[in-house]
């Protein structure tokens, strides 16, 4: 009788408790509930992702710093005066459709639309 009895009470425990954890996954599996998962992990990410650029920016400034030590470009400048200094002559670029060199044909030039193919 008591044989009986204990595989009758640890079946019932066993199926109390495989219930219960099949009821869980259930509930996990919910619509809801995966939605608010998704938005945890998204959040999750993002916070790495901004731990990550914090990083990368601080590892920036500190080799910017070590190469402007290096390089001496943190050494005070000499100013001097405005007028004592001239600003270079800005580059000019040659505009589209001419060309740098004299030809001795003329190829008309038409702008050509990519997205007019499509």
């Amino acid at each position: 009788m008591f044989r009986r009895t204990f595989w009758f009470t640890a079946g019932a425990a066993a199926g109390v408790w495989a219930t219960t954890k099949v009821n869980r996954k259930l509930k996990q599996l919910t619509p809801e509930s995966l939605a608010a998962q998704a938005a945890n992990k998204a959040v999750e990410t993002g916070h790495r992702l901004k731990d990550f650029a914090l990083d990368v920016r601080a590892g920036m400034l500190q080799r910017e710093a070590e190469l402007g030590e290096a390089l001496g470009l943190d050494a005070p400048v000499d100013q001097g005066t405005a007028l004592d200094r001239e600003l270079p002559e800005p580059r000019r670029r040659p505009t589209l459709g001419t060309t740098p060199h004299k030809t001795t044909h003329s190829i008309p030039t038409i702008p050509y639309n990519r997205n007019e193919d499509h």
